[in-house]
C-alpha cells in the first residue's frame, strides 16, 4: 500500500513538472511571436483604388462592420469597417501595423464626431483601406 502512494506522488510530480514547462515554453513563445520586427509601410487608399472584388465583399458586410484582408499579384489590401453610425463625421486613425516572426498586426481606432461640430444626420459606415507589400503572414486585427 505504501508503495502505491509513493509511485502515484511520483507520477504526480512529473506530471505537474511537465505542465509546468509546458505553461513556460507556451509563455516564451507568445513572448517572440508578438515582438515586432519592423514596421510594415501601408498607404490608405481611395475608394476608387480598392480592387472589385474586396469592394463588393465591404459593400456586403458594411452594416455589421468587418475586418478584412485580400490580396493580389503583388499587394495586400487591409480593410477595417466599424459598422452602421446614426450620423457622419467619424475618422479612422491607423495606429500600428508591424511584422512580428509569425504575423502582420494592424490597430485603428474610431473617432466620433467632436462637440459642437456640424454633422450629417444621415447614417454613415466609416471604414479604411490600406494597401501594402505583399507579405504571407496572417493578419491580427486589433
Amino acid at each position: 500500500m505504501v508503495k502505491r502512494k509513493r509511485v502515484t506522488g511520483r507520477v504526480l510530480a512529473c506530471l505537474t513538472g511537465i505542465i509546468l514547462s509546458a505553461n513556460l515554453f507556451a509563455c516564451g513563445m507568445e513572448e517572440t511571436a508578438t515582438k515586432k520586427l519592423r514596421d510594415v509601410e501601408f498607404t490608405v487608399i481611395d475608394q476608387s483604388e480598392i480592387p472589385q472584388e474586396l469592394l463588393s465583399t465591404m459593400e456586403e458586410k458594411k452594416k455589421e462592420g468587418f475586418k478584412l484582408t485580400y490580396a493580389d499579384e503583388n499587394n495586400l489590401y487591409l480593410a477595417v469597417g466599424y459598422g452602421e453610425q446614426k450620423t457622419g463625421g467619424y475618422s479612422i486613425a491607423v495606429d500600428e501595423c508591424y511584422l512580428t516572426e509569425n504575423a502582420i498586426y494592424f490597430g485603428t481606432t474610431l473617432t466620433g464626431p467632436e462637440k459642437g461640430e456640424k454633422i450629417n444626420q444621415v447614417s454613415s459606415y466609416p471604414c479604411i483601406v490600406v494597401k501594402m507589400e505583399s507579405i504571407d503572414e496572417p493578419v491580427v486585427f486589433e
